[in-house]
């Protein structure tokens, strides 16, 4: 069965953006497209004589969705999109939709919360729980934003796509966040960028030289080692390796500027219950402008 992107809907100016970069990634993938919007519904004995008032985020909701997918079927007509309204709360909605989808598209307001289909503490716990890769996407993001300007200067959407950053994690399992990385890369034609964080061993008076040199050598050594068989699986995507000494997601906010899309990792959560993401996604989530990608790994 072909799984569709999923992209939350909430009529804000993230979740639109959200909508237009699914639009885009569900052509690149040759996948259709399902715009969502959750709505609680009525209490059963509410009919249709009861005052108009009482169905009025009904009406919206549908107008929503009515004006969402016109728009993207005029600017994407080769795109199959579907829309629904769905019965539930947002947080559930969004974890059963995610169940049958590639992957899941919403808003995200930035720095403080993530917004669009939800917000704040909910979104979180939402985000921390789904098992399919997760995008989050700014507001105001366009089609121009993942492509480098012209010879002049001037944004375009016929200039090569934006390097595609990854998060690479040697100490850990990271097959399904380099698969998904080296998949994008490859449908865009972009490089990828490989990003590893590395540290000198602690000692006291600070490491000397030759630890650093030592630390640093076996760095690439493990990203390489990583890297090989992905590199061999896509030997068309071109492949920049980035070392660099300090914490993962200070390293990672710097090395996302100038990307087209973030790629990091996200451990699953076994609970049931908590809104956690790990510290390095957190904060990935909340400073890189650029659209992030959280796949989930156990």
């Amino acid at each position: 069965m072909t799984r569709p992107v999923v992209v939350g809907l909430d009529g804000s100016g993230q979740s639109f953006a959200a909508a237009d970069w699914a639009a885009r990634e569900a052509l690149l993938r040759g996948l259709p497209l399902r715009l969502v919007h959750a709505w609680e519904g009525l209490p059963d004995d509410v009919t249709d004589a009861d005052l108009p008032e009482i169905r009025a985020p009904q009406y919206r909701a549908r107008r929503l969705l009515h004006t969402a997918v016109e728009q993207l079927n005029d600017r994407y007509p080769r795109l199959y999109v579907a829309a629904e309204q769905v019965r539930r709360q947002p947080g559930p909605a969004l974890l059963a939709e995610a169940a049958n989808a590639e992957l899941l598209v919403i808003g995200s307001q930035g720095t403080g919360s993530v917004g669009g289909f939800m917000s704040g503490s909910v979104a979180m716990s939402t985000v921390a729980h789904v098992d399919r890769p997760v995008v989050l996407v700014r507001g105001g993001e366009t089609a121009t934003d993942e492509r480098h300007p012209d010879r002049s200067g001037n944004a375009s959407t016929h200039t090569p796509y934006r390097d595609v950053v990854v998060a690479v994690d040697t100490d850990g399992p990271c097959d399904d966040v380099l698969d998904f990385a080296f998949r994008a890369a490859e449908l865009r034609q972009a490089p990828l960028r490989a990003v590893h964080a590395w540290h000198a061993p602690r000692a006291r008076g600070g490491p000397g030289v030759e630890e650093s040199t030592r630390a640093r050598a076996q760095a690439e050594r493990e990203l390489m080692e990583t890297l090989g068989p992905w590199c061999a699986k896509y030997p068309d995507v071109v492949v920049r390796e980035n070392l660099h000494e300090g914490r993962a997601a200070h390293v990672l906010v710097r090395a996302a500027g100038g990307g087209g899309m973030l790629v990091v990792g996200r451990r699953k959560r076994r609970t049931a219950i908590g809104p956690h993401t790990g510290p390095v996604a957190h904060a990935l989530i909340h400073h890189v402008s650029r659209p992030v990608v959280l796949v989930p790994h156990d």
